[in-house]
């Protein structure tokens, strides 16, 4: 599995969002990767909603407050990488 990645999509119009995409992505991105680390080491066979919900929580805890407060990743990426434990792969 490749590493997990967090992509943003920032305002094109707005030059403050598009200055910070990169340290923003980079600092989330790095939280995601932390939390799979954890969540994969200490993985037991719950079920697939635990392992999302743990890579939530392990990614936020990751986050500086305010920024953890207003991530909210791609879905279809947590779930990925959800799977990718559950199967061994991450």
């Amino acid at each position: 599995m490749a590493d997990p990645h967090v992509t943003l999509e920032p305002d094109p119009r707005d030059p403050v969002q598009r200055k910070l995409q990169g340290p923003l992505e980079e600092q989330l991105t790095s939280a995601l990767q932390a939390a799979t680390d954890r969540v994969r080491a200490s993985y037991r066979g719950e079920p697939f909603d635990v392992v999302c919900r743990r890579l939530l929580e392990e990614t936020r805890a990751g986050l500086h407050q305010e920024i953890a407060a207003g991530f909210e990743p791609d879905l279809n990426e947590l779930a990925r990488v959800a799977v990718a434990i559950i199967r061994g792969q991450a």
